[in-house]
């Protein structure tokens, strides 16, 4: 056994050694096999060989002029604080990581100790700790901004993000111990007067950072395929004009609310409450969410978008369009 231990201890050193030569000293594999007395075969299969064991990460970091423009005009055509654009990748979970990434950067450069940071639901939230590299620590509270998600699973659910981002971060995390829909305003007034359900949602709307999805009112969207609404309540949504939601919160194109009593049912965040936030972090990678991502756009509740280009390219187009025909 103990022979077994050192002949591993040994390759992880040499992958390293050989990583490091290639990766850190820019030596050329040719060049790492004579001094290392090894064939450049060998080399390539310990190069390959430290990837995959992770002691090599390979992350490529989007140049800052890239969509500097497309970024720019976002912010003077709805008054953003900043957007953030990744390029566009046909695999959408390359897409998401993508945009969760410039989130994770975001994050990494601006969380100052003693923050608060309200969380939301979704795929392209609960995306972002996995873009997190080498951060360091802050004793921020990253608190749930609405509550769980039965059948959700864990990267969808504001729980499972909080977690793994006070992770990331070093921080602490607070759940809100409620089902984020329930079956009518009554039973979500009787959740709200709740001592440790009301201490949360306090301690939410003095957050000083939300992060929250962009949903679409579309029969695939995830609250219909999880059963939270029905495909004949969304129908009913989109007749009174709905294109979107933040947090359960739908609008109109215009960024209007839309006429429903799906908000008088979600225990979470209100629409007023993020308007209330000075941060909100919106996020949508879908290409299927320009309509959406407008719509949430001039609720005014956005102040920093993370999308793809061609969202951006075609929010704009929207919106150029729509000033065209008033």
């Amino acid at each position: 056994m103990p022979k077994a231990n050192d002949d591993l201890s040994d390759q992880v050193e040499l992958m390293t050694r050989v990583a490091s030569l290639y990766y850190i000293d820019e030596l050329t594999q040719e060049k790492i096999a004579r001094s290392l007395n090894l064939s450049r075969a060998k080399v390539g299969r310990l190069l390959k060989k430290a990837r995959e064991e992770g002691i090599v990460e390979i992350n490529v970091r989007q140049h800052p002029n890239l969509n500097i423009q497309l970024e720019n005009e976002l912010v003077d055509r709805f008054g953003l604080q900043r957007a953030l654009i990744a390029i566009d990748h046909q695999d959408p979970d390359v897409q998401r990581a993508a945009v969760a990434r410039l989130v994770a950067g975001y994050l990494s450069h601006n969380l100052r100790d003693h923050m608060i940071v309200a969380v939301g639901m979704g795929r392209n939230t609960g995306a972002i700790s996995d873009q997190v590299f080498n951060p360091l620590p802050h004793t921020c509270v990253f608190v749930s901004a609405i509550g769980g998600l039965s059948g959700a699973g864990e990267l969808i659910n504001p729980d499972h993000i909080c977690r793994r981002l006070a992770e990331r971060f070093g921080g602490q995390n607070e759940i809100l111990y409620v089902p984020a829909y329930v079956k009518d305003s009554l039973t979500r007034n009787s959740f709200l007067k709740h001592e440790t359900i009301r201490q949360t949602l306090g301690r939410a709307r003095r957050a000083d950072l939300a992060i929250v999805g962009i949903g679409d009112s579309t029969d695939n969207s995830n609250v219909v395929r999880m059963g939270w609404l029905s495909a004949q309540e969304m129908a009913q949504l989109r007749s009174l004009g709905a294109v979107g939601d933040i947090l359960g919160y739908f609008f109109d194109i215009n960024g209007e609310p839309s006429k429903n009593n799906i908000q008088g049912r979600v225990v979470g965040l209100s629409e007023e409450d993020l308007h209330q936030i000075p941060t909100v972090i919106a996020i949508a990678s879908e290409t299927n969410k320009p309509l959406s991502i407008l719509g949430a756009l001039r609720t005014g509740i956005v102040d920093i978008l993370a999308t793809s280009t061609s969202n951006a390219q075609a929010v704009l187009s929207l919106d150029k369009g729509a000033h065209r025909t008033k």
